[in-house]
């Protein structure tokens, strides 16, 4: 079983996270950001991988540095419980329909750190500041070593088009962290070195 667990303490966010690569989806999260934890939950369970985490956060400025620093959290979860990436598929992709919006999410766990975002939403979702999505990826993929592409196709409603990402999102890193067949003893590339 593959699995991390990290703690993080700042002066503006405390998390604790667990993850286990081989799960089913199981998640418990607890933040007081509501958004967050919604898209959280839709990771876990589209990827199948099992998480739990508690974020208290200085919710009182905003939900900034909550959604930022659990992106990097997550991140850094992911990398540990990955190790030296020894048989992975390395790269995933999904292109995902919700309701009117399409999402294309593909991305290369390659230890190079690239973030392309393409997609248009409103600027909240209830009470949910949605530049924040930008920073969670952000955070997410460099504390990866993510190479991340996230295209929107078609959509208007924007939480169909944040919930799109996170699912999407999910499924991609699913098959990017899926063991192959047959190269389990490799690290997938021709450097010998991810």
């Amino acid at each position: 079983m593959r699995q991390a667990s990290i703690e993080r303490r700042t002066a503006e966010t405390e998390i604790a996270l667990q993850l286990t690569l081989e799960g089913s989806g199981h998640c418990e999260v607890e933040t007081d950001c509501g958004f967050l934890k919604h898209m959280l939950e839709l990771f876990a369970h589209h990827g199948r991988f099992d998480l739990v985490m508690r974020c208290r956060g200085d919710s009182e400025v905003d939900y900034h540095h909550t959604v930022e620093d659990v992106g990097i959290v997550l991140g850094t979860a992911f990398r540990q419980a990955l190790g030296d990436c020894r048989g992975i598929a390395r790269y995933g992709d999904q292109l995902l329909p919700m309701d009117e919006a399409l999402i294309l999410v593909a991305l290369d766990i390659s230890g190079r750190v690239s973030v392309n975002l393409d997609y248009e939403v409103q600027p909240t979702v209830g009470t949910f500041d949605t530049e924040l999505v930008a920073e969670f990826l952000k955070g997410f993929a460099r504390h990866l070593g993510l190479t991340l592409h996230v295209r929107q196709l078609a959509g208007e409603n924007t939480h169909h088009i944040l919930e799109g990402i996170f699912k999407a999102l999910g499924r991609a890193m699913a098959k990017a962290v899926t063991i192959e067949e047959g190269r389990e003893k490799e690290i997938p590339s021709s450097k010998g070195v991810l």
